[in-house]
Order: C-alpha cells, then structure tokens, then sequence
C-alpha cells in the first residue's frame, strides 16, 4: 500500500517534468531570434550567390535585430553547404541562402548528394531571379543569334561554349541553347567563372554563358558580345539585349539563375512564420530592389509557392539532363 500511495503522488511530478520539457522548445521559438543566425552559402566569396547571401543577411539582421553572419563553405556546386543545412538543427539559427545548381540540379546528376530537396528542406522564399547571357568572343565575328545559328550549323561539332562546371546553371542553360537549336556544340566545363571569362576575352574560346551578373561587366566593357540572355522575355535590368527566345529558333528556351532562402526541415512554425515575414518585408524593399537590379537580379514576388516553383524546376532541369545524358 505504501508503494502504490508514493507512485500515486509521484505522478503529477513526472506529468509537470514532461510537459515543461514539450514547452521548452515551444518557448525558444516564440524567443526566436535570441543570438546570431548564420546564413550558409556554398560558394567561395565574390559569386553571384554569395553576393545576395550578404544582401539578404543585411536586411534580415535589420529586422530580427541580430547578427546575420555568412559562412562560405565551398564545394561540389554548392552542395557541401547544403548538406550541412540539411543536418543542422532546425531551429532557424542554421539557414542557407541557395541556388538552383544544388537544390535542383546536382541531386539529379550527382549520385555523391544525398539530400532531398523536398524532405530535407524547409522553403522560407524566392529571393530573386536573373537570366543567363550567351556570349561571343571578338574573334567568331558573330554578333547576334542569327549570326551564331549560321556559324554552328555550318560547321557541326568544330565550336565551344563554356561554363563554370559539369552540371552547373550555366551548363544547363547551354544544353538548352543546343537542343533548341538544333546545334551540335562541345561543352567545355571551367572550374568557376574566371578562368571562363580568361579564355573568351582572350579569344581562347569562341562562345560561354555566364549569369547576367557576372558577364555585365564584361559585356559593358566590350570585352565579349551579347547574343542574348536565356529568359522568355528581356531582363528588366538589360532591356537593350534581347531575348534568346526572340528568334525563332530558340523560342523555347527559358532557363535563368534562381537564389532562395531555405532552412532545415521541421523548422517550428513561429520560427518559419517569422522568417517568412522578415524575407518578405524586405523583398518589399525599394533600397534592396535597388541594390539587387543593380547586380542583374530581378526580385521574386513574396506570393511565390516554393514547394510547386521547385517541382517545376526539377522537372525542367531533369528534361535537360536526360537529353544531353549528363552526370557527375
């Protein structure tokens, strides 16, 4: 009798303990954010997607009022620091500021990726969008897509387009051009952006795609030629170059360069409810839509679904990759 009576008045104790421990967590998500986030972006510094990292970290510390930090961690077309997000605690204080090469394209090349993007990810939004430009060096003579349809068909197999890597964007969007037009082109994969941009300034190469970002300068300066960016329609931000798309020929290319900002999976809903609405307040922005047209992006509209934008990109990107037999 006395051990019953003692486990009966034992009881409340365990049930108090128990439910404290379940409003725990409850509690440090209604604190959300109580010290420094850090965004990953898994690019080395100076690319185009580490650059909106620390645009949106700026903006995001504004409005949480904590400290964003970046953390470059490179390698495997972004896909090592994805994988370190997709691990981490979900608890907000882990995100990563994404592109399409790894949430969308490496898992489907890449059998070394073992994340999925659709389980292992909690979307908070698409920061924005910007298309890609095919280019020219100096010495094809080629000086818009009419001139680069004639060239290439002319001689199948004898010319080069050049990208950041296997697999990346801006293969993709090469890939693309070819099975649009009908071109038989050889690939030619650089280890990042500037040794690409070396060869075709130094006419080392006869044609590259690059982000809008990153070949603007180039292209400003006269230093390569724009036949066009990879969109359905002109780029805002570049309205004097037109559309691939705009010719015949390449009507159904319609590829751009994508950044969202993403969490690990089981994120608490305050925490994601306050992300979201931190993201999309600054997407509402003047001074940040500044800044982002100023670097070749077009800022997404906070009303984006990410789970369907996803599922579409994949499916698009996969379609590519099948065609042209892709892989790591």
């Amino acid at each position: 009798m006395h051990y019953f009576l003692k486990r009966r008045h034992m009881m409340p104790v365990f049930c108090a303990a128990a439910l404290g421990a379940l409003a725990i967590p409850a509690l440090a998500a209604d604190n959300y954010p109580s010290k420094p986030i850090t965004i990953v972006v898994g690019y080395p510094p100076g690319g185009s997607t580490d650059l909106v990292g620390r645009l949106v970290a700026t903006e995001l510390s504004d409005r949480l009022k904590q400290p964003v930090v970046i953390e470059n961690l490179g390698g495997a077309g972004g896909a090592i620091g994805a994988q370190k997000v997709a691990k981490a605690a979900a608890d907000g204080y882990t995100l990563l500021v994404s592109a399409n090469n790894e949430m969308a394209i490496a898992p489907l090349i890449n059998k070394a990726v073992k994340y999925d993007v659709f389980k292992d990810f909690a979307p908070i939004g698409l920061v924005a969008t910007q298309p890609m430009v095919l280019v020219a060096s100096h010495s094809t003579g080629v000086k818009n897509a009419n001139d680069f349809i004639r060239l290439v068909a002319a001689h199948p197999g004898k010319y080069s387009y050049g990208s950041s890597g296997v697999g990346t964007a801006l293969h993709l969007a090469g890939e693309m051009v070819k099975q649009s037009g009908g071109l038989d082109m050889i690939h030619v994969p650089y280890k990042g952006v500037a040794p690409l941009t070396n060869d075709l300034v130094g006419n080392n190469l006869e044609f590259g795609v690059f982000v809008l970002s990153s070949g603007l300068p180039h292209i400003k300066a006269g230093k390569v030629v724009a036949l066009g960016t990879t969109e359905a329609k002109r780029s805002s931000v570049t309205p004097d170059i037109p559309a691939l798309a705009e010719n015949p020929q390449f009507r159904h290319v319609d590829i751009n360069s994508w950044f969202a900002l993403m969490g690990p999976a089981k994120l608490p809903a305050p925490v994601a409810a306050k992300l979201k609405a931190a993201l999309n307040d600054t997407l509402q922005s003047p001074a940040f839509r500044a800044k982002m047209e100023a670097t070749g992006n077009v800022l997404s509209s906070p009303k984006v679904d990410m789970t369907v934008f996803l599922k579409t990109e994949v499916a698009k990107y996969k379609k590519i990759v099948d065609a042209a037999n892709i892989e790591e």
